[in-house]
């Protein structure tokens, strides 16, 4: 599954959902639906996503292991 980090990157940003919406281009539910894991966002909107952070993608978003 892949999983991503963006509530703990905006919490070091002091970011609202709405605030990280707002600088992708997206509705402040489908921030909320990427990190609850019931949206996966297509490769541009990750790209712009890990963008908004000044990060790699491989930052933002990564594989979970297998157990």
């Amino acid at each position: 599954m892949i999983k991503n980090n963006l509530k703990m990157l905006r919490a070091q940003k002091n970011w609202t959902q709405a605030e990280l919406a707002d600088k992708v281009g997206i509705s402040r539910q489908a921030v909320i639906s990427i990190e609850r894991y019931k949206y996966m966002p297509s490769l541009e909107l990750a790209f712009k996503l890990a963008g908004a952070f000044d990060l790699s993608i491989t930052d933002v978003f990564y594989q979970e292991e297998q157990k």
